[in-house]
């Protein structure tokens, strides 16, 4: 069962998504916020799975809340729900850990999809913001916002399979997707990511993501057979 919560300042909203997804039988509703804090109360009194967030909330944006709920609650998982495509909010986002952005004008089977696909790991962007996500990318990688620095040194300590499955995180894959495409199992590509993440420095996959991007490893030939 995917436990969700979903927040969004406007009351309609929320009681429709409840109604919609709540058909679903393997998901479970278990609050619906107004806010950032409300979602915090509402964690700390009922763990979920995955929160539906929207960008632009009084007292709280979900921006913030994003950072804040990946800091206390790592395992909770964040999709973020706006009207609005902005840049910086898009940016912040993903940076603060967020798995997917989706417009609220996408259908309810794509909501759903998007749910099941960042509950087993992976990421989800709406195609019609995919394209500012990677115009970000590729600014971050020519100096002109915050760039995602590793010591060349840690680099060096990466094995062939590991680069193997950054390339992988960097094309937003799930890890079951990502054993498939690499003939390994689930529970080797866990603990590559750990060692990855480790060895690198970072904090999550997102950043891994970014990272990776900008510095090409999407467009390196990593098949040479080697480990």
């Amino acid at each position: 069962m995917i436990r969700v919560i979903i927040a969004d300042d406007q009351e309609l909203i929320r009681e429709s998504l409840n109604i919609v997804l709540s058909v679903h039988e393997d998901i479970s509703i278990v609050g619906l916020c107004a806010d950032g804090y409300e979602v915090l109360d509402q964690l700390k009194r009922t763990p979920a799975d995955i929160i539906l967030m929207d960008i632009r909330m009084p007292k709280m944006d979900g921006s913030y809340c994003t950072k804040l709920i990946k800091e206390q609650y790592p395992n909770t998982k964040v999709i973020i729900l706006t009207t609005f495509d902005d840049d910086d909010f898009v940016f912040s986002a993903l940076k603060y850990g967020a798995s997917g952005y989706l417009l609220k004008g996408v259908s309810m089977d794509e909501l759903y999809h998007a749910i099941k696909t960042v509950y087993n790991g992976g990421g989800m962007i709406n195609p019609d913001i995919a394209t500012k996500v990677f115009s970000m990318f590729s600014k971050i990688s020519s100096g002109e916002n915050m760039a995602i620095h590793v010591d060349k040194e840690r680099e060096k300590e990466l094995s062939k399979n590991e680069w193997r499955v950054i390339q992988q995180v960097s094309f937003g894959l799930s890890n079951k997707e990502i054993s498939q495409k690499l003939f390994l199992s689930e529970g080797t590509i866990r603990n590559y990511l750990s060692s990855v993440l480790a060895k690198l420095h970072l904090r999550d996959r997102t950043q891994l993501a970014i990272w990776a991007v900008q510095n090409g490893i999407t467009t390196r030939d990593l098949d040479d057979g080697n480990n």
